[in-house]
């Protein structure tokens, strides 16, 4: 049985370390900002992201991993020997899936040797999906075993946000079901959901403060006594209320792993600077 590499695209933003010790490879988005073109995470990082956005006359947008990109990183690890699953963004906010299809389609000779998984997910909630799948590769589990515990950590996991303003997702086209929340008084803070891989508003809190002590209690509410916990929080450059939020959070659970995480830029085009979350996954 051939040895199995995960593959997922830079909104999962997993965290340095954790790619590193558990071997995965991401592909980065497409980051357009003007005349220029960036790979998400690569050529620019969060800081010089928001840094830039402050003070920018165009706005940003963004364009799914191309076709060739994925073909690319198939290549390569199947010319390593190995087996690829890959793990992507919800095909309901990014074209990212029909990419990694096509780039399959062009490797017939591999078919049965690469798996593709569409998250219904993003940013950490996807990246617990891709970690449970890593450890799995790393203790021997063969293709269709990593697969099936990928597609089964979908309902294991959850992410609820707070966005300071629905402005970047409508913008972006990614409101979805938070359609119906523009035009609400400016100061509500809404908090909003990924349910079946599309953006759902959850509940409509008056302060910011007031929303993320309300997030602590849905998450907790949601996880309701499952085991093992894996908690991590998710923010667009407030590592401060990011911090804050996970030491409360982990106050009331007794999370086997927790994890503070930024969201890559391409995410932080669609939902602005000041968002804060937190992505779960509990009883897997």
């Amino acid at each position: 049985m051939s040895k199995v590499a995960i593959l997922t695209d830079s909104t999962a933003y997993i965290p340095a370390d954790l790619l590193k010790a558990h071997s995965i490879t991401t592909v980065p988005q497409v980051l357009i900002w003007g005349e220029e073109t960036f790979q998400d995470g690569v050529d620019i990082l969060p800081d010089d992201f928001y840094r830039r956005l402050a003070t920018a006359k165009v706005m940003p947008t963004t364009s799914q991993v191309s076709i060739v990109t994925v073909k690319d990183a198939y290549e390569k690890l199947l010319a390593e020997g190995y087996d690829v699953l890959g793990i992507f963004i919800s095909s309901k906010l990014s074209g990212t899936m029909q990419s990694a299809i096509q780039a399959k389609e062009m490797l017939p000779k591999a078919a049965d040797k690469i798996a593709i998984v569409d998250s219904l997910s993003t940013a950490m909630a996807m990246g617990f999906h891709v970690l449970t799948a890593a450890r799995a590769a790393q203790s021997g589990a063969g293709l269709a075993e990593c697969r099936k515990l990928a597609e089964e950590a979908q309902k294991h996991t959850g992410v609820y946000f707070v966005v300071n303003t629905l402005e970047f997702l409508h913008r972006g086209g990614r409101i979805g079901g938070a359609q119906a929340l523009l035009g609400s008084a400016l100061n509500i803070k809404p908090i909003l959901a990924l349910e079946d891989g599309r953006i759902e508003s959850v509940e409509k809190i008056r302060t910011k403060g007031k929303a993320l002590d309300r997030l602590v209690e849905i998450v907790v509410e949601k996880i309701a006594g499952r085991t093992p916990v894996r908690i991590a929080t998710l923010h667009a450059n407030a590592e401060a209320e990011a911090r804050s939020l996970l030491q409360a959070v982990s106050a009331k659970l007794n999370a086997t792993e927790n994890v503070l995480a930024s969201v890559s830029p391409v995410i932080g085009t669609h939902i602005g600077p000041g968002t804060v979350g937190l992505a779960y996954m509990a009883g897997m």
